[in-house]
């Protein structure tokens, strides 16, 4: 392994410049500090971790706190999206990310613990129980926290504009002569809360009377529970025109049970997803969707947790809402009055 002894060797200049040129010192000329990194480079030296974390009290390593309650993982199709954003910005940004969990080995830890024991100088929260006391802990901690689709006061969220992804599909399902739509939503969280209200305002905005009877539970990213709630939407005496569904890859539920049903999209009923996956638009019928812009979710969320570690005092926390993009299948037919 090369070291800064090395590297001092090899330029001439003392072991105490070629670390202040290493480290950006004001207090090393501009020449000799291009000279110091590209021998350091051509050497291939990399700063040891520990001998940093000690010099600068930053560790340049970013935890990632992601649990979720479908134990799908990395499989969870909108969020590695977010989450390979995030790592590619944070990279290019000098940071490392490590994944924050409850127990390493048979030693269990809270998630605040974890983040301590692993050295990192911030944690971005992508998915979790935000109620989880083990959260709270971690948000109120002195670590800088980012959240992404979910809001506290004291740390920045990056959020996607669910409001507006729901008002643009209930405007485009409007424009097709659709007045009967069910809505199916996920579990009770920010995000479910911010498409339900868009759904209503939409709704009572074009003048669409909703029935309680068209708005069904389910769980995001669960095919299952979406194909119940389709059945029961179907089951109607007057079934809507039109269902939405809480994300593309619960609707394969949907559609299962559909077809089950001996009926097909959109012939005999119209339907509409969200988050805009590869999966929805391999689809036959295409399905028409809310693309959620992930690749800006996750590069928003690394700036800004680097902001905040970077600019610990003087970081203020904010709320950035990101905006997707309607994309139009094949999955809505025309309603004739």
């Amino acid at each position: 392994m090369v070291t800064i002894r090395d590297i001092s060797k090899k330029c001439g200049y003392s072991v105490s410049t070629v670390s202040k040129a290493l480290n950006g010192s004001s207090e090393i000329g501009e020449g000799t500090k291009a000279l110091i990194q590209n021998t350091a480079k051509e050497m291939g030296y990399f700063p040891n971790a520990a001998a940093r974390l000690l010099k600068t009290n930053r560790s340049n390593n970013i935890g990632v706190l992601f649990v979720d309650e479908m134990q799908s993982g990395l499989r969870h199709e909108y969020f590695s999206a977010v989450l390979n954003s995030l790592k590619v910005e944070s990279e290019k940004l000098g940071y490392d990310i490590t994944f924050i969990s409850h127990n390493i080995g048979n030693i269990s830890m809270t998630y605040y613990e974890h983040s301590k024991y692993r050295n990192c100088d911030g944690v971005v929260i992508a998915c979790v129980d935000f109620n989880d006391p083990a959260v709270i802990e971690l948000i109120n901690s002195e670590i800088p926290v980012v959240t992404i689709d979910h809001i506290f006061n004291n740390c920045t969220a990056i959020l996607s504009d669910n409001l507006k992804g729901v008002n643009s599909l209930v405007n485009h399902i409007y424009e097709y002569g659709h007045r009967k739509i069910g809505f199916i939503h996920g579990e009770n969280t920010s995000v479910t809360q911010r498409r339900l209200a868009g759904f209503y305002r939409t709704c009572d905005k074009l003048g669409i009377k909703v029935s309680d009877n068209y708005i069904k539970k389910a769980r995001y990213h669960d095919p299952k529970s979406s194909a119940q709630a389709t059945k029961e939407l179907l089951s109607l005496k007057e079934p809507p025109t039109c269902i939405m569904y809480p994300d593309d890859f619960s609707f394969i539920g949907g559609m299962n049970e559909i077809e089950d049903l001996g009926l097909s999209v959109p012939d005999d009923i119209s339907v509409v997803g969200y988050d805009g996956i590869y999966l929805s638009q391999v689809l036959r019928p295409r399905l028409t969707t809310y693309k959620q812009n992930t690749e800006e979710l996750g590069k928003k969320a690394a700036q800004s947790i680097v902001n905040a570690i970077v600019d610990k005092k003087t970081y203020i926390p904010k709320q950035i809402w990101i905006e997707g993009e309607l994309l139009v299948g094949d999955s809505i037919s025309t309603i004739e009055f």
